[in-house]
């Protein structure tokens, strides 16, 4: 099993399990993870930050109604 490059430990899914596109999350910190790639594994940060400041935006355009 891959380690979470996060914290280190170990990733709930084997490697022939997950297919480019597929988001893994680490039972230990949370951290979500795309899979970009599969051989070799690739794994890329999925940025939570994105997420909220749409919500942001959405909040403020109802607010001006």
């Amino acid at each position: 099993m891959p380690n979470c490059p996060e914290c280190e430990n170990e990733l709930d899914f084997e490697l022939d399990e997950v297919d480019e596109g597929d988001v893994v999350v680490c039972d230990e910190c949370g951290t979500e993870y795309e899979v970009v790639g599969v051989e070799p594994l690739e794994l890329s940060r999925v940025d939570d930050e994105y997420d909220e400041e749409d919500d942001e935006l959405l909040e403020e355009e109802e607010e001006e109604e």
